[in-house]
Formats: structure tokens, C-alpha cells, sequence
């Protein structure tokens, strides 16, 4: 069955009630999103460490320099022989980071997996970023709750995918954000990422708390290869 057939008044009528529903909803989310930058966080006090292309490296080091982090808990056990198929979803639609770098954040896949499980089907799905991650010898999946024990079984465990975010405020670490399961359904632009930072889009019209890094909306973002340049039109 297709939708009604009606006259082009008619459909523009239409088009336009239904647009003013998803502008409602689109102000709805920047009220969650402000909400967000408000949320309070934890400060992550446990040494964890990451195996890498560039060899170990800790929580501190996947910042890469910048203040705002958001890690993927991408769903691939040391016993599998390949990713999740749901969070490869995710993945494909994951945005250059040159735009997330552009505004002091960094985005990172971490898996429970061993790191040549990973590069492999890294190599597999043709993915280029972001740089991916075993926490295999760290805790790290197990406290962030990307890994479950059977509560039946403590020896059976389970894998989650979820986005954690972390602000770096000089040597001190904190986690500012969780979700999971379809929590990340609408993940993909560089825009929804930013969103669920503590800085968000960092542009003036969003309501921040005082102090936030701001600047006007359209005139920071380039090509991602023309950051440190001006835009070329």
C-alpha cells in the first residue's frame, strides 16, 4: 500500500506540519544536549593500559594532546573471529576526525579483542579511523560496563557496545557520559558526536556554562584537510 496521493497544496501543507514537528524535536535535543554539558562526572582514578598500533599506550595517551575524548566500545572478545556486526554499522558511518580534532577532541575504538584480531578485520572492513584499540590487558572494558559477567556464571562473561566520553583536566581524568544499547543509533556526524561532549559544538548559540569555549557557528569547520588554513570556496 502506498501513501495518499493528494494535490500539491495539499502536500505542502503536510510538509510543513511535519516540519515543524521535527524542528520541536530538533530544540528538544539541544535542551538534552545542554543538559549534558551539565552532567557531573567521576574522576577515573585506575591505571589502564592499551594496545595499539604505536605499542602501549594509557588513557591518558588516547587523548593525543587534546581535552575531550570519546572512546566506542566497539563489541569484538578475545574468542571471536570477527567485530560485531551492528557496531561495523557504527563504524562505517563514523565521520573524518580531523572535525572532531578541529575542536579539541578525540575519538578512539577500544575492544576487549587481542590488537591483531582487530587490525585484521580493521583491514577487512577497509577502515581508515579511527585508530582502534585492545584494552585486553587492562580492566578497562569490565569497570567501563562494555563487558558483563553472567550473574548466574561469574566465569561466562558478555560483551556490550555503548560511547563513553572523558574530559582531561590537566593530569586528572574524568568519564562524562555513557550510553549504550540504541543510544547510539543516531551516531554518526561529527555534529551528534560533539553533542555528548562536556564542550559540545563549542559555537554561541548553544547554552553552555559560563566559561565554555565558544565561537560563531560556520566559521571554524573546514575540509578536513584544510585545518590551520583558511577555507578554500
Amino acid at each position: 500500500m502506498l501513501p495518499k496521493i493528494v494535490s500539491m497544496d495539499e502536500w505542502q501543507a503536510a510538509i510543513e506540519q511535519q516540519i515543524a514537528r521535527e524542528k520541536a524535536l530538533t530544540r528538544a535535543r539541544d535542551d538534552l544536549s545542554a543538559e549534558r554539558r551539565r552532567l557531573p562526572m567521576v574522576r577515573i582514578d585506575k591505571d589502564y593500559s592499551f594496545e595499539g598500533p604505536t605499542g602501549t599506550l594509557s588513557l591518558a595517551d588516547l587523548f593525543d594532546g587534546r581535552r575531550q575524548l570519546i572512546v566506542y566500545h566497539f563489541m569484538f572478545a578475545p574468542g571471536w573471529k570477527a567485530g560485531c556486526d551492528g557496531c561495523s554499522w557504527v563504524v562505517d558511518a563514523m565521520t573524518h576526525p580531523a572535525h572532531l580534532n578541529a575542536r579539541d577532541t578525540s575519538i578512539v575504538l577500544i575492544s576487549r579483542g587481542p590488537l591483531e584480531k582487530l587490525q585484521k578485520y580493521q583491514a577487512r572492513m577497509q577502515w581508515q579511523h579511527p585508530v582502534w584499540y585492545s584494552s585486553m590487558a587492562s580492566d578497562f572494558n569490565h569497570d567501563m560496563g562494555a563487558t558483563v559477567a553472567d550473574p548466574d556464571d561469574p566465569t561466562r562473561t558478555s560483551e556490550r557496545h555503548g560511547v563513553s566520553v572523558f574530559l582531561r583536566d590537566g593530569d586528572d581524568i574524568y568519564r562524562t557520559y555513557f550510553n549504550g544499547a540504541r543510544g547510539v543509533e543516531y551516531l554518526g556526524s561529527m555534529w551528534t558526536y560533539l553533542d555528548l561532549t562536556p564542550y559540545g559544538r563549542q559555537e554561541t548559540w548553544e547554552v553552555s556554562p559560563a566559561g565554555w569555549p565558544q565561537t560563531e557557528p560556520y566559521v571554524w569547520n573546514r575540509r578536513h584537510d584544510e585545518y590551520g588554513t583558511e577555507p578554500a570556496f
